[in-house]
């Protein structure tokens, strides 16, 4: 058995699993398909907005000279809609009629609000006095054309790709979406809808796994599940590899059972294990490799511990590739909601419940069983608590550090 010293702890497993992990390749994408992409170059407006002054108001363009005490008649000489400017400069004495977003006639430094007139024929009463620059959008008040206003490695939000248009680019550069393959493995697992055998569980962990990688914007690839043979297991290592995968996570077979042939079968195919075992809990029999362009994570098949390693070191991986800045788990100070023991020579993540107060951090209280098969106790939690080795007991109302699961 290999002693505590043989197992990985967890900042040097996450730094082997993201050695190397460059972003993807840029490709370019239409503007509708760039949603949640990751922006593989800083983008420069291509033109200024407004381009020109335009009206914030409806109302009357007019000289504010002309209109500096109320209240006054101007002779109304035109109008101005959006996409329909007037054809030459207001001249002393005129009012010109214009809509929002239409553009400030030439001359004209000023609206006065429709509310704040009256109109009669071709003049107009002002009963606001103007003041230059009133109601009036300059130029450029936005951006102008060579402002970077998105940069490298930002992920896409629809509020961005407003920005992209008005910017005046239909397609966007973005990194590649990774590819990750998913490969459960076990005799026992049989798919939802089925009735269980005597000895068979629904197989759950692959749902959780491929939302969470589809998320973080990967293209996803399921491999089904692999019998308890290295043959089988060998042959859905290969379809990943020969599908492009840029990552394979397996699920069960990690261990050190008779049954467990994940690793034996990594090895064959001729991916080179960097660990097996880390100082985590959940989670201790994960093992990480890479084969060619191909990485792996292999994550234990209780449902708590593959989907915590998957959160705590897929998650990071699939960003870097991607491209983005924001690669890690960002931690958040909390307050305990209750007592909890020692730690021993593992780092653990304890499902917790999160409040919320009034004033000040929110409490994290930890589940009543962290056993790593309960799914209930994991899809009740919306954090977890991380608690470093050798940590001491605590008790409720001791600051703590948490790391917030997705909503």
């Amino acid at each position: 058995m290999a002693s505590k010293r043989a197992l990985t702890p967890v900042a040097e497993a996450l730094a082997r699993v993201l050695d190397g992990a460059d972003a993807l390749p840029e490709e370019m994408v239409a503007l509708d398909d760039a949603y949640h992409r990751v922006l593989a170059r800083d983008v420069a407006a291509l033109r200024t907005q407004p381009p020109e002054a335009m009206s914030a108001m409806d109302g009357y363009a007019v000289r504010a000279q002309d209109a500096s005490s109320v209240p006054v008649t101007l002779r109304v000489a035109g109008e101005v809609a959006a996409g329909r400017p007037f054809d030459r400069e207001i001249g002393k004495g005129e009012a010109i009629r214009i809509f929002t977003g239409g553009v400030v006639p030439k001359g004209a430094d000023a609206v006065v609000v429709q509310e704040d007139t009256t109109r009669d024929g071709d003049t107009v009463t002002l009963n606001e006095a103007a003041r230059p620059g009133r109601h009036i959008r300059l130029a450029g008040i936005d951006f102008h054309e060579g402002d970077v206003l998105l940069r490298a490695g930002t992920r896409l939000n629809e509020r961005d790709l407003a920005l992209a248009a008005a910017m005046n680019h239909p397609r966007l550069p973005v990194r590649r979406r990774p590819k990750v393959a998913f490969l459960a493995t076990g005799d026992e697992l049989v798919m939802p809808g089925t009735t269980p055998k005597p000895g068979q569980i629904v197989h759950s962990n692959g749902y959780a796994l491929r939302a969470l990688a589809r998320r973080e914007g990967a293209e996803v690839i399921d491999l089904g599940i692999a019998r308890d043979t290295l043959d089988d297991t060998r042959a859905k290592i290969r379809h990943a590899r020969e599908g492009g995968a840029d990552v394979l996570i397996t699920t069960g077979g990690a261990s050190v059972g008779d049954h467990d042939v994940v690793k034996q079968a990594l090895e064959a195919e001729g991916i080179e294990i960097a660990f097996w075992r880390i100082a985590l809990r959940p989670g201790k029999p994960m093992m990480h490799g890479r084969g060619g362009a191909m990485r792996v994570i292999g994550v234990p098949g209780n449902p708590a511990s593959s989907y915590i390693c998957s959160f705590l070191f897929a998650v990071p991986l699939i960003r870097a590739l991607s491209g983005r800045r924001d690669v890690h788990q960002v931690a958040e100070h909390a307050i305990l909601g209750a007592d909890v023991a020692a730690n021993d020579h593992r780092q653990d993540y304890l499902r917790a419940r999160l409040t919320l107060t009034d004033n000040g951090p929110p409490v994290a209280t930890p589940v009543d069983q962290q056993d790593s098969s309960l799914l209930g106790n994991l899809a009740a939690a919306q954090v977890l608590v991380v608690r470093p080795p050798h940590a001491p007991a605590a008790t409720a109302g001791s600051p703590c550090v948490v790391f917030r699961l997705p909503a």
